[in-house]
């Protein structure tokens, strides 16, 4: 199978969806997410959020393994510069989660994202992150043009 057995309706599900406002993915707790209590353990969100950045990007259309090949003429790697978490209740096993995530503002190369997870309309984590493209020399990179188009939300949720 040259698709390494995803179909595109199983990609679309593990990929989530790009919304009005940025991106959204659904995401189910695990019993390796949770602690000794059965709640999610606090760094785990860290890992939630960065998996719908990390899909946000991908659907619109900046793919990871691309620019550490150098499809742009260098290299180009994603670091995140700065992170504020607000954690308001905890998640816990076998919730279903929401990852919603927005784009804020886009200045030179960073971008400014905000993003919640909830379970249902209830809101339970909620994060604020500067991220920042930079090549392989470790220097930042400002964000191509293109990039900016496909990042600025078309409406504010």
């Amino acid at each position: 199978m040259d698709d390494h057995g995803e179909s595109a309706t199983l990609s679309a599900g593990l990929s989530g969806a790009l919304t009005d406002f940025g991106h959204r993915l659904m995401a189910r707790v695990y019993y390796a997410d949770t602690d000794f209590s059965g709640v999610v353990y606090h760094a785990r969100y860290l890992e939630f959020f960065e998996r719908g950045r990390s899909d946000y990007l991908r659907l619109a259309g900046v793919h990871h393994t691309e620019l550490a090949d150098g499809a742009h003429g260098e290299r180009i790697v994603w670091v995140v510069r700065r992170m504020e978490i607000d954690f308001r209740a905890p998640a816990r096993m076998d919730d279903i989660l929401t990852i919603d995530t927005r784009t804020e503002d886009i200045s030179g190369a960073r971008i400014f994202m905000a993003q919640q997870l909830k379970r249902g309309s209830e809101v339970l984590v909620e994060a604020r992150v500067e991220a920042a493209i930079i090549g392989g020399n470790g220097r930042p990179r400002r964000f191509p043009k293109e990039w900016v188009a496909a990042f600025m939300p078309k409406a504010r949720a």
